[in-house]
């Protein structure tokens, strides 16, 4: 890996060499992938990646810890849309709103990114096989991406999310059998909070935003925030664009998690340790009451002076509401968790509405149709005659 240097701890600080079945510290800390920025700063900047005809997220590979030689995975990762969302910026009190729908990735959903990576790294390691927990979004996005490139998978989910091996508990139970499982029979793990290499997936999503916006950074990035491991894959990406000489400041974060499982939110909030919660939230993929990955995600609030937003369920339907009806974009509960905090943060003051927010969509509607239901309500029904389409159009007050 030309670039890469190696990975060091984030709770004690030992470096490793960066292997490719590489997982977490003999502490039990997290790993961060550290680079040679000096060595990409002469070989790598704005005006080379301008001249890149290669769409997607590999067009940053000089920033990703992959080996020159290896060939990115079949499926086309990245470079989704960010569009300027003027309508939905004065339906929320704002000046300069844009959205990244990240909901138009192969699964529809961020979560490509992550396993896109982690596809070319187990090839790396010589594994045929790869594994995760997942409350649904890793789950189906590490089945399409390593089918797409021959491997097998084994998933494990809780079972409130019907899909695969579903775990008769929560998702700490899941982890920790998927983990088990991992261990017993040497798959490739694919669980972002123990493999470093996945929030090096996950930052291309940040990488993508800033060389959209012409490396003019903006105000604030709002996301969900479940396990932490995109918040700190988010982070990560931007101080790796600082590093390198692309930006010139950094932006804040704005973590939002939903009141029902918001355990990171009120560590930041209360200044006190973060405590396991119960998962009590329609937001299945932010569902995560013992988050794996929350010395980074903490530390990627802290260190960007970040704004923690909780939001209610209903506040979750109406922004799934509002990103339809202004700008046409359809997120599950997850994906419009991000435009609620946004919502909610103007509300509370807690930023100007002269900000320039980006809003991030994790996840597409279809991920979900029944929370798309009940956010958009129940059709009308009328029978095939006209006058009965007139008195329904009465009894609803709609005058076309």
């Amino acid at each position: 890996m030309k670039y890469v240097l190696g990975a060091k701890c984030v709770k004690c600080g030992r470096e490793y060499p960066a292997a490719p079945g590489l997982t977490t510290c003999a502490c039990g800390g997290i790993l961060d992938i550290v680079y040679d920025y000096a060595a990409i700063r002469r070989h790598f900047s704005p005006k080379s990646l301008a001249d890149c005809r290669d769409y997607s997220m590999w067009r940053y590979r000089p920033l990703l810890p992959v080996e020159e030689e290896s060939a990115p995975p079949p499926l086309r990762v990245g470079w989704s849309p960010l569009y300027k969302a003027d309508r939905l910026a004065q339906a929320l009190g704002l000046d300069t709103l844009y959205l990244k729908d990240d909901g138009q990735n192969p699964t529809s959903s961020l979560k490509d990114r992550a396993s896109a990576l982690a596809v070319v790294k187990a090839r790396e390691a010589g594994a045929d096989t790869i594994a995760c927990s997942s409350t649904g979004n890793a789950a189906s996005s590490l089945a399409g991406n390593a089918a797409a490139a021959g491997l097998s998978t084994y998933i494990f989910v809780p079972s409130r999310a019907p899909r695969v091996i579903s775990v008769e508990g929560s998702y700490e139970d899941t982890f920790e059998l998927s983990r088990a499982a991992i261990d017993r029979w040497g798959w490739y793990n694919r669980n972002a909070a123990i493999n470093p290499y996945l929030s090096e997936g996950k930052k291309t999503v940040t990488l993508e935003i800033l060389e959209q916006l012409g490396w003019c950074v903006p105000d604030y990035i709002a996301l969900s925030v479940g396990d932490g491991c995109t918040i700190a894959g988010a982070w990560k990406g931007l101080k790796d664009l600082y590093a390198a000489g692309f930006i010139d400041r950094l932006p804040r974060l704005i973590s939002v998690q939903a009141e029902g499982c918001c355990p990171l939110n009120r560590a930041v909030q209360t200044g006190r340790p973060w405590a396991p919660m119960e998962e009590n939230t329609l937001a299945d993929s932010i569902a995560v009451g013992v988050p794996r990955n929350p010395d980074k995600a903490l530390r990627a609030i802290r260190e960007s002076d970040g704004v923690a937003v909780n939001v209610s369920d209903g506040e979750i339907l109406e922004a799934m509401r509002l990103l339809g009806r202004t700008q046409g974009v359809f997120g599950e509960p997850a994906g419009a968790a991000g435009t609620a905090g946004v919502k909610k943060a103007v509300e509370l003051g807690l930023i100007p509405a002269g900000s320039t927010v980006v809003s991030i969509v994790t996840g597409n509607g279809l991920k979900d149709v029944q929370s798309g239901i009940q956010a958009a309500g129940e059709p009308m029904r009328v029978s095939p005659d006209m006058d009965a389409l007139l008195a329904a159009f009465a009894a609803q007050d709609i005058r076309p």
